[in-house]
Parts: structure tokens; C-alpha cells; sequence
């Protein structure tokens, strides 16, 4: 039988369900009151509690929108908790293929790898440059810090608490923002300083911001790469472990990733890849014309109607350098005086099978246009594409009335870092060959009738050049003059005389004997009369050379070797804030070279019209003057404005 209570029965507990719903509100008059007076006077006498309807909507709105930002204050404080008192993650389980945080010490050695990837080199970089730099540097001191890390584990017993461990992460996180900040604002003085120094524009502000995310997407990539050659070494060791002591099986996991690797890079990504892929658009811009470039039918140029060597097997670079050649004609327009059609002689690659046939057909190139009865016979290399500087030639040209021959064999056509890579030795085979074969010509002519012979070249043509003898003695003995211009740091004959320059003479600037021969400029018109007093014996050689020319200080020894050029006194155009570090400025000079042309002449590898004084001081005609260089100096600079991007 159910148990039933009286109606008039007092239940035994206040407590019990529904009686809240029995209960009145103890409030419920005062809230009315209050109701009726926030209605108003309009409202009716002796009306009850408003209806849900009567409030406000908008208040509603309020309300609920003051309710929502409660709870995301609140969320928000609890996320900022539990980041405070854990800033790092811990993977869950074993089988998570992440597997830690990234290390605490490898990401401090990143940020001050990244501050010293920010300080100035020899050029000013680009901020897209900049950005890639600062990534690999960055990721550079990653590894570094990872390495240091892991020798600790291995070696000391003590591991920090959580506590602290939790408190340094959160400094650094805290701090990170800021130290980046105030280092792209260093780093954004120090570029202006030396972009003042050579030149150029101050830089955009929001640069700054585009070099930390580039440098950011730039470190992630390496990792993401590193850690996954980290998964399948481990993944390898596991399966050996199978079948071999885990020792061995460690052992062998090492081994054969790191050969994986080493050989993946080198003949997949390298040879197979970018060498490759190089190669095909080298040999595709070599068969091709430049706009504007006509092939000659003066019988002076190689390429002509009349000339041993086909239009066709010029070569790209072979084709710009007879058909833009100057006349007789815009000569004379200069220098007012009757002139001859210059000789342009030009051996394309595909034009012969080894060096030697190419040399011979070279000789026999100048035979058919009289090269040898000229006033002045120069030989040149060229640089991995086959280009000569125009600026170069043009300005003996002109100097000399036209009465000129300019001889050179193409050795390659791939860009000169991808020549520097692959075949280096052979731009030096070349040219000694070249040079062998003009100058046994040359000296069959009788003494008093022979042309003068020069020698000229730029960038990797001077380490041609200078391959083609066997030390300063010979280039003295065998020639009458040289120029050459903006040499490697591998140049044999230039590394030689720099490292034994007179005491007291900066790397950048060095004399030599007494500057008896040999003299070095930046600035021709001031350089070349150094050292004052002493006497300039014939036959010259000049070397220009500009202190910021990072072609001219790259060196693999860089990479823990600090340079001379970094002592003082520094060049007239490296800033005072530029220093050596271990990694850093070898990645810094490189990215430099690739950039060296974006400074105005004469800073990084740009010379502008620079050959002119040299040449009036190295081959000067009669009645040759101050005046003269400077009038055809501003025509070439005319002629040849400057040009963005690598021109060889």
C-alpha cells in the first residue's frame, strides 16, 4: 500500500523536490517595486511582475554579451595558468612520432645565431636575402645548441626541476618578442649605416617584419627536415635491431642514413638537381640571341660573312660581343679624329673540340682581320657564360682610335658559380692555351713592328689569366700590361702578392715591391699614384679591387678563420659595425656575392668605367689626358648603365 500525506499535513522536510517551485520568492515584492518603478508612471496600478516581453531586448543583449566575455576572461586566465605553470608540451604516449619539445638551450643558440646573422657584411642584402640568411644561420645555432644539449644529458647527472624549467621557458617565451624586435632595429641601423657608406637608400620599415617571418618559415623548414631524418634513422635502427644487437644496429643506423643522406644531397639535389637544371638553361640562354643584337658583316668581327667561326657557334655571350661592337664611325664622333673598325675576335665553345683546336682557330681568326699589325693585341677570358665586360673593351677601343684587336675562346656556358663548381681548372686550360698559341704568334712578328700585348679579365677570367703564367715574373715578362678586375681570392698570382704586400699596407689596399709593377685600386684617379714618390716602372699590371667586393674575400676559410680584411684600418666603404663570426660570415659573404651587383660602382663587385683610368695608366696613347678619361668615362657610363643581377 502507497503511503499518503493529509492535505493539511506539514511535510517533513523543506527540501524536498518541487518545493521550490511551492515556495514564493521572498523577494518577489521588492523586485515588483522595482519592476514598477523602472516601467514607469505608465504603468497600470496593481499590475503584477512585467512579463518577459516588457524587458528591454537590447538589454537582454548587453547582458548576455557581459556573460560571454566572463567566460572567455575566465577561460583566457585558466589557459594563462596552465601555460604559466607548464609553457612547454610532453607528448602524450610513446607512439607519438613527435617526440619533445624543442630544446630550450638549441632554440637560445638559434636566437643569437639569428642576432648575428642580422650584422652587416660587405654589401647591403635584401630583405628577402636577409630572411634566408638569418633562417639558416639561425638553424645553424640550433644544431649547435642541440649538440651542447645532449653532451650535457650524456655527461652530468643533474636535471633542472620542473619549477625552473617551466619559469625559463616562460622568460624566454616573454623576452623572445622583444629581443627580436630590438635586434631587427640594430640590425636596420647598421644597414643604413652602410648603405649610406655605398651609396644606396635607407631601407623600408616593414622589411624588418618580412626578414623575421622568412627567417621564421626558413628555420621551421630545416627542422621539419632535420627531425624527419632524425624518424627515419630511428626507424632504420629498429629495423636492424631485428636482426643485429642494438649497438650494432645503432651503429649501422648512423651509417647508413648519414650515407643516405650525403649521397641523396650530393648527386640528387645537387648534381641531378640544381646542377642539372642549371645546365639546361645555361645551354638554352647560349643558344639563344639577346634583343637588339644583329649579326655583323664588317670582316674586323668573328661571326661576319667573311669570318672562320659561324654566326651560329658563337654562343650567346660570343654573339653579344661582335654584334654590339663599336664602329669607326661612333669612334671618331668621341674623338674627332679619323679611326679604324676595331677587331673582335671570338671562338664560341661549340666552335671547336678541345682547347687546343680552338686556340689555333683563334690565331687564324686574327690572321684573316690583320690582328697582328694593329697597335695594341689583348688577350681576355671570360667568365663561366662566356661574357666580356664591354665597359672593358670598349674603353681601349675608344683610347686607342679603333686600332685595337681583342681576342678571346669560350671555355663554358654555365653561370660562374656553376662553372666555379664544376669546372674551374678549366677556365685556366683554356686560356693558357689561348694565350700559348697568340703569343707564339706575336713573337714571329719582327720586335719593332709587334702590337703591344695586353692581358685583361674580370671575376673568374682574372683566375684564368693569371693560370696562364707562372708567377708575376712571367705576366712581367711576357706581356706589356695587365687589368684585372675584381679578382677571386683562389687567383694564384693575387693571393701571392697580397700575402706578401710591403709592412704596413692594408689586404685591401696592399703595395707591392713598392708599388715598382704592380699597383691596387678602388678609387683609379687617387689609388694608382700610390705610394707617392715611387716610380712606376712599365710594363704595368693593376688589379682593382674594392674593399666591399665579397668576390674578392670569399673563402671557405671563412667558416673558422677570421679574414684580414676584417682588421684595421677597414675599407672606405665596410662599415665599422661588421665583425667575424664562426659560420656566420661565410654564409653572409656568400649570400653577398650573389647580391654584389646591387651597390652602385665602385662598391661590391661593380667597377663601372673604373678600366678607363686604369688603362690610360697601364696603355696610354699620346697625347692622352686627364680630361679625356673623364669625358669617356661618362660616355661608357652612358653606354653601359648599371645592370641588376650576376653578369657572368
Amino acid at each position: 500500500m502507497t503511503e499518503q500525506t493529509a492535505p493539511d499535513a506539514e511535510p517533513e522536510s523543506d527540501t524536498g523536490p518541487g518545493v521550490a517551485a511551492r515556495r514564493p520568492a521572498p523577494d518577489t515584492a521588492d523586485d515588483s517595486a522595482a519592476d514598477g518603478a523602472r516601467t514607469g508612471a505608465g504603468a497600470s496600478p496593481g499590475a503584477g511582475a512585467p512579463s518577459e516581453d516588457a524587458v528591454d531586448p537590447a538589454a537582454r543583449v548587453v547582458a548576455a554579451r557581459a556573460e560571454e566575455a566572463r567566460g572567455a576572461l575566465l577561460r583566457a586566465r585558466q589557459l594563462a595558468v596552465a601555460f604559466a605553470r607548464k609553457p612547454y608540451w610532453e607528448r602524450p604516449g610513446s607512439t607519438w612520432v613527435v617526440r619533445r619539445w624543442p630544446d630550450l638551450t638549441a632554440c637560445l643558440a638559434a636566437t643569437f645565431f639569428f642576432w648575428l646573422s642580422l650584422t652587416p657584411s660587405l654589401v647591403p642584402r635584401p630583405w628577402y636575402y636577409q630572411g634566408a640568411i638569418g633562417g639558416i644561420t639561425a638553424a645553424i645555432g640550433y644544431g649547435l645548441g642541440a649538440l651542447l644539449s645532449w653532451l650535457y644529458r650524456l655527461l652530468a647527472p643533474w636535471r633542472p626541476s620542473e619549477r625552473l624549467r617551466a619559469r625559463c621557458w616562460l622568460g624566454y617565451l616573454l623576452l623572445l618578442p622583444w629581443a627580436v624586435a630590438f635586434m631587427l632595429g640594430r640590425s636596420a641601423d647598421m644597414q643604413r649605416e652602410l648603405r649610406r657608406l655605398q651609396g644606396l637608400p635607407p631601407t623600408l620599415t616593414w622589411h624588418s617584419l618580412m626578414i623575421a617571418l622568412i627567417s621564421l618559415a626558413v628555420l621551421a623548414l630545416l627542422l621539419v627536415v632535420a627531425r624527419l631524418i632524425r624518424l627515419g634513422t630511428r626507424l632504420l635502427t629498429r629495423l636492424l635491431n631485428r636482426f643485429v644487437p642494438w649497438p650494432i644496429a645503432v651503429a649501422l643506423g648512423l651509417a647508413l642514413s648519414t650515407t643516405i643522406v650525403v649521397i641523396g644531397t650530393r648527386d640528387v639535389v645537387w648534381d641531378r638537381g640544381i646542377l642539372e637544371v642549371a645546365d639546361r638553361l645555361a645551354a638554352a640562354k647560349d643558344r639563344s640571341t639577346d634583343p637588339g643584337v644583329m649579326r655583323p658583316y664588317s670582316p674586323m668581327l668573328s661571326g661576319s660573312p667573311d669570318s672562320l667561326i659561324a654566326w651560329e657557334d658563337l654562343g650567346n655571350k660570343g654573339r653579344t660581343f661582335t654584334g654590339t661592337a663599336i664602329s669607326a664611325q661612333e669612334i671618331s664622333g668621341f674623338t674627332g679624329e679619323e679611326a679604324l673598325d676595331p677587331i673582335r675576335a671570338y671562338v664560341g665553345r661549340a666552335a671547336y673540340d678541345d682547347y687546343a683546336d680552338g686556340a689555333e682557330l683563334a690565331v687564324r681568326e686574327l690572321e684573316r682581320t690583320g690582328a697582328f699589325d694593329r697597335a695594341v693585341l689583348a688577350i681576355t677570358g671570360t667568365t663561366g657564360t662566356g661574357w666580356v665586360n664591354p665597359t672593358t673593351v670598349e674603353a681601349l677601343e675608344y683610347m686607342h682610335g679603333g686600332d685595337t684587336a681583342v681576342v678571346t675562346m669560350q671555355y663554358s656556358y654555365l653561370p660562374s658559380w656553376a662553372s666555379f663548381m664544376v669546372d674551374r681548372n678549366e677556365a685556366g686550360l683554356a686560356t693558357e692555351m689561348l694565350f700559348d698559341a697568340v703569343y707564339a704568334r706575336w713573337q714571329q712578328e719582327p720586335e719593332d713592328e709587334r702590337p703591344q700585348l695586353l692581358v685583361f679579365g674580370e671575376s673568374l677570367a682574372v683566375s684564368a689569366i693569371e693560370s696562364a703564367f707562372d708567377g708575376l715574373d712571367d705576366m712581367i715578362a711576357r706581356t706589356d700590361g695587365a687589368l684585372l678586375i675584381g679578382p677571386p681570392d683562389f687567383s694564384p698570382i693575387h693571393s701571392e702578392l697580397t700575402e706578401n704586400r710591403d709592412p704596413g699596407s692594408p689586404v685591401w689596399r696592399p703595395v707591392y715591391d713598392e708599388g715598382r709593377h704592380v699597383r691596387f685600386a678602388q678609387f683609379p684617379e687617387t689609388d694608382l699614384r700610390l705610394p707617392e714618390g715611387e716610380v712606376w716602372e712599365d710594363p704595368r699590371i693593376v688589379y682593382l679591387q674594392n674593399a666591399s667586393d665579397p668576390v674578392v674575400w670569399w673563402s671557405p676559410d671563412l667558416l673558422f678563420r677570421r679574414p684580414e680584411w676584417l682588421n684595421e684600418p677597414l675599407g672606405p666603404d665596410v662599415t665599422s659595425s661588421i665583425d667575424w663570426f664562426p659560420f656566420v660570415t661565410f654564409w653572409q659573404t656568400t649570400v653577398d656575392m650573389a647580391v654584389s651587383y646591387g651597390a652602385p660602382a665602385p662598391h661590391g663587385h661593380r667597377y663601372g668605367s673604373n678600366p678607363v683610368d686604369a688603362w690610360a695608366a697601364i696603355a696610354p696613347p699620346e697625347d692622352w689626358t686627364p680630361t679625356d678619361s673623364e669625358r669617356l668615362g661618362w660616355l661608357l657610363e652612358v653606354r653601359h648603365p648599371p645592370k641588376h643581377g650576376w653578369a657572368g
